[in-house]
């Protein structure tokens, strides 16, 4: 973990912006009061018309592609780099994009060598930044020292079978912490031997939405499902082997469950902990 000053260097964080063409972490949205101060800021000549278009676009451009920073503001939910295809450099250059943007990044899916390239990407550019790298989860966290981090009056159990589905389960913890919920972990509770889930289970029922990953036949989302009356959305993990192994006994399992929940697809830690966040939010009454 990589943490900067607690006093953020504005100045800095200025410079920083405009080194990658953003002057401000706003969020971007192309109507109202943001519209006129950009349009009144383009007329003034204090931006160029490339910095007017990616504000009223709602993206930047770069050279490794179009980062999305008015996802939050739209949708409730941060726009994550995903590191998976990209080149080490690629990952580093659209996680700066995003911090200089929108005072966040967040990069999914990246190996180690892709992470170190986003933190040294990430401290070169804003020593001030705090960076967070969850190596199990394959993700980085980054927020500008000025950054203010969203809080909601709900919360988030994130509940695994094994500890081999932990890394999945990680990633949907990160993600819907960041939309702004508490987030209870719950480990190893699958059902081999269910003594083990029912000594957690008014822990789990204290949520206000629950995430359940499982891989291997997936049984433990219907189980959780019919136990707690918050929304459960089931996270198949691709553990297991042989026939119906890598995740697909557990989609098929959760997909035809008999109690009421969502399913997500295969290792999608990022869209479980997304969905939970949204339902959090709702709850909050963002």
């Amino acid at each position: 973990m990589f943490r900067g000053p607690t006093v953020p260097d504005h100045d800095r964080d200025r410079r920083f912006r405009a080194a990658v063409g953003i002057d401000s972490y706003e969020p971007v949205h192309a109507h109202g009061v943001r519209m006129r101060d950009t349009l009144e800021a383009l007329e003034a000549g204090e931006i160029t018309a490339d910095e007017a278009e990616s504000r009223l676009a709602g993206y930047v451009t770069t050279d490794s592609g179009r980062f999305d920073a008015d996802r939050e503001q739209r949708r409730g939910v941060p726009e994550a780099v995903l590191a998976e295809g990209k080149t080490a450099s690629e990952t580093a250059s659209l996680a700066t994009t995003a911090l200089a943007a929108t005072g966040r990044a967040l990069v999914t899916r990246a190996e180690p060598d892709v992470a170190d390239a986003v933190v040294d990407a990430i401290m070169d550019a804003d020593p001030d930044a705090t960076v967070e790298r969850h190596d199990r989860a394959r993700a980085v966290v980054a927020h500008a020292g000025a950054f203010e981090p969203p809080s909601l009056a709900a919360s988030v159990a994130v509940v695994t079978a094994g500890t081999s589905d932990a890394p999945v389960a990680d990633e949907a913890a990160l993600v819907a912490a960041e939309v702004g919920a508490a987030v209870d972990r719950i480990e190893d509770v699958g059902v081999a031997n269910v003594d083990r889930l029912l000594d957690q289970i008014d822990r789990i029922r204290e949520a206000d939405a629950v995430v359940v990953a499982a891989g291997r036949e997936g049984a433990l989302p219907t189980v959780v499902a019919g136990l707690v009356a918050a929304p459960v959305i089931g996270l198949p993990v691709s553990t297991g082997y042989g026939v119906g192994g890598e995740g697909v006994a557990a989609l098929h399992g959760t997909l035809q469950s008999c109690t009421v929940l969502t399913t997500v697809n295969v290792d999608a830690g990022f869209v479980a902990g997304a969905q939970a966040g949204l339902i959090a939010r709702a709850i909050d009454g963002r």
